[in-house]
């Protein structure tokens, strides 16, 4: 008998997850068995971890399981396990509420087209919740190991805005899930049909999928009585843990639909590394790189990290330690047989095993991506639309592998028209023109910023390409990323561009303008005062009047809007400015006599070589009046 029955209004996500699953989901629908066998798999991992600190909790049944049964009479199938459990208060949290950070971003996305919203929704993962995708009706029952009989919990809900949870009397521990199936889903009572779907999704998992064999009678066969033989559960899935097996006993199939049960995705893994350690350190791993990236990717703060298994036995999800956080993309499981049954995060964090571990699958990560990166250009480029800002976290992360993290960064270039980020550092040395030995770069606002930024002017003319770079992250990137193969990365945007092939004339020459000229130097200084650390001959202008350049030893422009997006204080940084002498307007501007006019004039256009740099002015007011005023003299 029930008691303490009481009726709960879902929280809004999973309303509105309900009603999207039901409508978007349906063309998949068979998923549903696989996410819920999954489920209950990962509850039978998570007691055999708990009991091997209290034996107890098994309640003398230490023969872990799940197991399918159909009611065709009631409509019913039931997946039940004896796993972990759940006491009411956990019922009430995971199967009530979504406890996802960046969930409200998640919903914002959707779009009401169902063929969009289901790969969507693949990203977030759904689990429990597919079981709508056939019931009309779904029933939780399930008890925590080690509470008392009477501590059972009965969760009931039709999929619409609420769901009630009694508190019931349950004698096996663990959780039984009860669908009551529509109509129209009645093919899931079929045992043939679901020994399909369980062979298809659940054979690599390691704990039996068991479903019931009905006995047979006495019969009389060639004259021989056959004895009746009673019902008995019968395993329907290989129940073998996959990556325990060697490379050729597996299919790429398997492999795919192990990445599904690890990983929570509904989508195929883009690629995966299988491998066995034995030596010094004795290890298996099995490391996927999903197609997509998932919706919470940004959030550093969200758990992540590889599945760890000690000698076969499942020890805990999201093991952090042994990957860096810019990996933090990659899914999969370590296998250790050289940590302690009994090791938790905390003693994992400083364990030397832990450490040789991290940097191994490290090394083996960077490895893969580097394959993929010369092997297979298209599929590379599939990874760094979806992963390429992550990794750009590593060079500031992982200094011993900055080598190998800046080999798989790509870049827009002015080698082409394109806004693609294809191509890299090597690719990029191999291009360098005769005598050149620097790696150049830009970092804008945006790509036409950058292409179209004046500081490219002399090195277009030149024919030497440039890195054309423009996500918020890049600057921090740069800033930590100063070489690459002996060649030092230099922005176009900062202090001397050091163009070792200026020939002796042309570097006597700008010494000569520059002397030529010291007193149009010294006049826009004095106009401009405060507003500037310097005024010098540009060496990179062609076309255009003016730039600002930033001192080699002050913070990039980039860099400041960086930290103020974060809320950091900054210091003040006056440019430099630089003018090209050869322009009309520069030109101009030397041979005005009246002071003030002078003033607006290098006011003009200092404020364009800002807007041109940083995209924007910290007194917009200032430029639309020293503009509106020059017009005025200009139209009389």
């Amino acid at each position: 008998m029930s008691v303490q029955q009481e009726t709960h209004g879902f929280q809004t996500e999973v309303a509105q997850l309900l009603k999207l699953v039901t409508h978007s989901l349906y063309s998949n629908k068979e998923i549903f068995l696989r996410e819920l066998v999954s489920n209950a798999a990962d509850a039978a991992d998570k007691l055999r971890y708990k009991a091997l600190s209290d034996p107890s909790l098994y309640e003398g049944d230490g023969e872990l399981r799940v197991r399918l049964s159909v009611d065709r009479e009631a409509g019913t199938l039931t997946i039940a396990d004896n796993g972990i459990g759940m006491t009411r208060d956990e019922a009430i949290e995971h199967l009530g509420t979504i406890a996802k950070s960046g969930t409200a971003d998640f919903f914002a996305n959707l779009s009401g087209d169902a063929a969009k919203d289901s790969q969507l929704i693949g990203q977030f993962g759904v689990g429990f919740y597919s079981a709508f995708i056939v019931a009309d009706k779904v029933v939780v029952r399930s008890r925590a190991a080690g509470v008392d009989t009477t501590a059972g919990v009965e969760w009931t809900s039709g999929g619409e805005g609420d769901y009630t949870v009694a508190t019931i009397e349950k004698t096996g521990r663990g959780t039984e899930i009860i669908l009551h199936l529509r109509e129209e889903e009645k093919e899931f009572l079929d045992e043939w049909r679901l020994k399909q779907i369980v062979s298809k999704y659940s054979d690599h998992i390691s704990i039996p999928v068991e479903m019931w064999q009905e006995g047979t009678p006495e019969r009389e066969e060639g004259g021989e009585t056959i004895p009746a033989t009673e019902g008995q559960w019968q395993a329907a899935n290989k129940a073998t843990a996959l990556w325990t097996l060697s490379k050729s006993e597996i299919s790429d199939d398997e492999y795919k639909e192990f990445y599904k049960h690890v990983a929570h995705d509904w989508e195929d893994p883009l690629l995966w590394s299988h491998n066995k350690v034995e030596g010094k350190q004795e290890y298996t791993s099995l490391l996927y790189i999903p197609a997509k990236a998932p919706f919470d990717m940004w959030n550093r703060d969200n758990k992540h990290g590889l599945k760890l298994y000690v000698q076969r036995v499942f020890i805990m999800d999201e093991a952090e330690q042994f990957l860096p956080q810019y990996l933090r993309f990659v899914k999969g499981l370590v296998d250790s047989n050289d940590l302690p049954l009994n090791v938790s995060r905390e003693l994992l964090q400083d364990n030397k095993v832990t450490q040789a571990l991290r940097g191994a699958l490290t090394k083996r990560v960077l490895g893969m991506l580097d394959k993929l990166g010369r092997n297979d250009d298209a599929k590379y480029q599939q990874f760094w639309s979806q992963f390429g800002n992550v990794l750009k976290e590593g060079p500031a992360e992982d200094f011993a592998n900055k080598e190998a993290i800046a080999k798989l960064l790509r870049f827009a270039s002015t080698a082409n028209d394109s806004s693609v980020a294809n191509v890299s550092l090597p690719a990029y040395i191999e291009r360098m023109k005769e005598g050149q030995d620097k790696i150049y770069y830009i970092v804008a606002d945006s790509y036409a910023a950058a292409k179209n930024s004046p500081h490219l002017e002399l090195l277009k003319k030149k024919g030497i390409e440039v890195l054309l770079m423009s996500d918020r992250i890049d600057e921090w990137l740069m800033s930590h990323l100063t070489e690459f193969d002996g060649k030092a990365l230099v922005s176009v945007t900062r202090g001397d561009l050091g163009l070792d092939d200026l020939s002796d004339e042309e570097k006597a020459e700008q010494e000569k303008q520059a002397e030529e000229h010291k007193p149009l130097l010294d006049r826009v200084k004095e106009a401009l005062g405060e507003k500037i650390k310097e005024v010098k001959v540009s060496q990179r202008l062609t076309d255009s009047p003016a730039c600002i350049v930033t001192d080699e030893q002050d913070m990039s422009s980039q860099m400041i809007k960086l930290m103020q997006a974060a809320g950091q204080p900054v210091p003040e940084v006056k440019p430099i400015f630089e003018l090209n002498l050869t322009h009309p307007l520069v030109a101009k501007l030397e041979q005005e006599v009246d002071e003030e006019r002078f003033k607006q004039w290098a006011g003009l256009l200092l404020s364009q070589a800002m807007l041109a740099e940083r995209g924007s002015l910290d007194d917009p007011s200032e430029f639309v009046a020293q503009l509106n005023s020059l017009w005025l003299e200009l139209s009389h």
